[in-house]
């Protein structure tokens, strides 16, 4: 008797397909895009802090300002059209994109195969911190160039208020940066500053260096300014949950700080380094006027920025960003990943940053002269 051959037959489960269908390395990609977001939404701070717009079909925002007005009586048989002085007076501010961000890496096949650890997803959250510390730097920036101007309304008799500089201490020493009581009167003469010049309480806040942060942390519960309603692990977070004068505290190391981004422990501050601290902690400031390449707003060169800046204090409207593109994954696949056997992963994004309303924008020095405008 002859025995009846049967066939085998296995259905593949493909993992990277959506529902069974389309594309077999979809989610994959979404994978990819997760990581990188996730890189992003975690490191990036001033995002949520200042006022952001989405740019569609334009190279630039326009932001109007409306100065104040006066009351007048009105004389009896006169007709009401408007005030005799012409009030308000109007001013605009406009933002441009600057050009393309990116920050991309190319995963070669044969090294996903040997690899023992997930290299897309490392190198994806890579590429979000990448982003989100540029995002940072431009927009803090923004907001210390906003402190030392003027405001764009300047009419005769209705000038508005610009920015404020609050210099920490009464030494020379860059020292007086890491002093809690210093930054705490710092904090208190920022807050009536912004009182006297009409700024909202709503949204007020401050980015610190860590260690300024950590400074005043240890001084909660000695000295009785700073807000206690948290504490433990959650004050300990850096994420705004400490106040004073109704000013959340944010800490980053991503402003300018005495002349670097974030931290300096050569010359005078006090602060001891850690060692070891590599390439990319502590840089110096780089050039990002208008005249450097890709940038098409004035964030300020090195010379300009100087090297007493010590920490920001600001309410919502002090600055805007301007997105035409916002983070944003793109990796090559098909034809592309077979002739180069690997996929570029990229991310990207468009954006440009400026300040709006300089009252609404503190910044700290410490020494004896405090920072030009530019």
């Amino acid at each position: 008797m002859a025995q009846q051959n049967s066939t085998l037959t296995t259905a593949l489960t493909q993992v990277g397909q959506a529902n069974l269908t389309g594309d077999k390395r979809a989610l994959y990609l979404k994978l990819f895009s997760g990581e990188m977001f996730k890189g992003f939404q975690h490191n990036a701070i001033a995002r949520d802090l200042v006022m952001k717009r989405t740019l569609k079909n334009g190279k630039s925002l326009q932001f109007i300002y409306t100065g104040r007005t006066k009351a007048e009586y009105h004389t009896p048989g006169n007709a009401i059209l408007g005030n005799t002085d012409g009030a308000p007076p109007v001013a605009e501010k406009t933002i441009t994109v600057d050009d393309l961000l990116i920050s991309s890496a190319f995963v070669y096949d044969l090294d996903e195969t040997l690899s023992h650890y997930d290299l897309r997803s490392e190198i994806s959250r890579k590429i979000g911190y990448a982003l989100a510390e540029k995002y940072d730097r431009l927009i803090f920036r923004a907001i210390a160039r906003g402190a030392r101007a003027a405001s764009p309304v300047s009419a005769t008799n209705f000038e508005e208020p610009g920015g404020t500089q609050i210099r920490v201490g009464a030494s020379a020493n860059e020292s007086d940066a890491f002093s809690s009581s210093a930054l705490i009167a710092a904090f208190y003469d920022a807050a009536a500053a912004m009182d006297e010049k009409g700024v909202s309480s709503d949204g007020r806040c401050a980015v610190l260096n860590p260690r300024q942060y950590y400074e005043l942390i240890q001084a909660v519960g000695s000295n009785g300014l700073v807000n206690r309603d948290a504490q433990g692990t959650a004050l300990q977070g850096g994420n705004g949950v400490i106040e004073i004068a109704g000013i959340h505290i944010y800490k980053s190391m991503n402003i300018p700080f005495l002349g670097k981004y974030g931290t300096k422990y050569a010359g005078t501050t006090g602060q001891t380094s850690p060692g070891n601290t590599g390439d990319f902690i502590g840089p110096s400031l780089e050039d990002a006027s208008g005249a450097s390449t890709g940038i098409n707003n004035d964030y300020g060169t090195a010379s300009e920025f100087g090297a007493v800046s010590a920490g920001l204090i600001f309410q919502k409207e002090a600055a805007g960003v301007v997105e035409a593109i916002g983070p944003q994954v793109q990796v090559t696949s098909g034809d592309v990943s077979v002739i180069y056997q690997g996929d570029v992963l990229l991310g990207r994004l468009a954006m440009g940053a400026d300040y709006i309303n300089p009252a609404a924008a503190v910044e700290l020095y410490v020494g004896g002269t405090a920072p030009s405008a530019f």
